[in-house]
């Protein structure tokens, strides 16, 4: 008989039902995440009311949850939503789940750009996470996103929307962008697929299962493909002195340098993630 009528019952009842599919200190974090969202409370309420009691209701919310959790299903997937750069995110299984690795990124590009007030394109936004973000934290920029999948691009518009961030999102394909709806822009940005297909074997099943692999995985024979088309596209929008930012596999670091030399780019530059990977790429465009 499953009792849960207090905060505290939902971590106690977690940590039994967790324990054999996921470390301690994960379900310490998957149960604030629970709790925060079943009880749309904010992020210590579990701390600070820990004998509060819980409707039916929310405790059904919570064994469902659970359940799901326990299939390997992403919690973010489960919930329906995730947190990025303050931003409240919607996700399904049609978008990528935003990484931590994306928000470093997106704080790079608002360090090193504050008051700009230019034109910035997301080529393969998925969610919407990066382009909302800098929209929000850029507000004197034209922010515009790119995807091929109307119901991707559902998924960007609705978060565009829900955190109030003004951004125009274009359907275009990659391969075979359509350049006159871009339009010239002074900064591109894109976290393309980049993981190869032999290292699906360091994945967890989770991700694997769950996580659309066309947003993840690249042939070993060409791991580069997209950064090679959206630099081919580069060369007929990219303003000059424009600044283009990648996120890239963690071991493409050196290639991706030499890639952007190729293509005529300088001030190339290569920054680690807080795990100290090569992690974002930085290059200006020479024209």
């Amino acid at each position: 008989m499953i009792n849960i009528q207090t905060i505290k019952d939902i971590q106690t009842y977690l940590e039994k039902e967790l324990t054999e599919e996921y470390p301690r200190e994960e379900i310490k974090a998957l149960s604030s995440i629970i709790i925060k969202t079943v009880l749309d409370a904010s992020g210590l309420h579990h701390l600070a009311m820990p004998d509060e009691q819980v409707t039916r209701k929310e405790s059904a919310k919570v064994i469902n949850i659970a359940k799901e959790l326990k299939t390997g299903k992403p919690l973010q997937y489960i919930l329906g939503e995730t947190s990025f750069y303050n931003c409240k995110i919607k996700v399904n299984d049609a978008v990528l789940i935003p990484r931590p690795e994306t928000e470093e990124m997106v704080y790079l590009i608002i360090k090193e750009n504050r008051g700009f007030r230019g034109s910035l394109l997301d080529i393969g936004t998925g969610s919407g996470c990066i382009a909302v973000a800098l929209a929000i934290n850029l507000p004197g920029s034209a922010v515009s996103g790119t995807d091929n999948s109307d119901a991707i691009l559902e998924v960007a518009r609705e978060n565009a929307s829900l955190n109030g961030a003004k951004v125009t999102f274009i359907k275009s394909d990659i391969f075979n962008p359509d350049i006159e709806m871009s339009g010239k822009v002074d900064i591109i940005v894109s976290n393309p697929p980049y993981v190869r297909e032999s290292e699906k074997k360091l994945m967890n099943r989770n991700v694997l299962d769950h996580e659309p692999h066309s947003a993840l995985f690249v042939p070993d024979d060409s791991p580069l493909i997209f950064y090679e088309a959206i630099l081919d596209m580069a060369t007929k929008i990219l303003a000059d002195r424009g600044k283009i930012y990648f996120e890239i596999n963690e071991v493409m670091g050196n290639l991706m340098k030499d890639l952007l030399v190729r293509y005529k780019y300088s001030s190339v530059e290569l920054f680690k993630d807080l795990n100290n990977r090569d992690r974002i790429i930085k290059a200006i465009n020479n024209g």
